[in-house]
């Protein structure tokens, strides 16, 4: 089995900054691609920024020049550095990853997500 275990939330004020971590850990083959998505009280889940198939990032335009995703492949890890933060990036963050892995009768790829950070910005 797969696993996504994010750290990194808490409360900052406004203009601060915050790092988010998401490691994948298990029987893994291949990360093809992984990210971050939030979702605020009564709002839908959002695209943060994610590595993509191919290795390129993609930026919500809300995030773009104060965001900036990394990884560590050797980690199977990808973080978010977040700065400048804002009122209305509070959300709970998740980590979502696209996974192929290693399973008794072959190889299996499968959306994974975390369990979620809260990450809360006061004004």
């Amino acid at each position: 089995q797969v696993q996504l275990v994010e750290s990194g939330g808490g409360l900052v004020q406004a203009g601060g900054s915050l790092r988010l971590s998401c490691k994948a850990s298990g029987s893994i083959f291949s990360i093809n691609a992984m990210g971050w998505y939030r979702q605020a009280p009564g709002k839908q889940r959002e695209l943060v920024a994610a590595f993509n198939s191919g290795g390129r990032t993609n930026y919500a335009d809300s995030v773009k020049g104060r965001f900036t995703i990394t990884r560590d492949n050797a980690k199977n890890t990808v973080y978010l550095q977040m700065n400048s933060l804002k009122p209305e990036d509070t959300a709970v963050y998740y980590c979502n990853a696209d996974i192929t892995y290693w399973s008794g009768s072959g190889a299996y790829t499968e959306d994974y997500w975390g369990q979620g950070t809260q990450v809360t910005v006061s004004s």
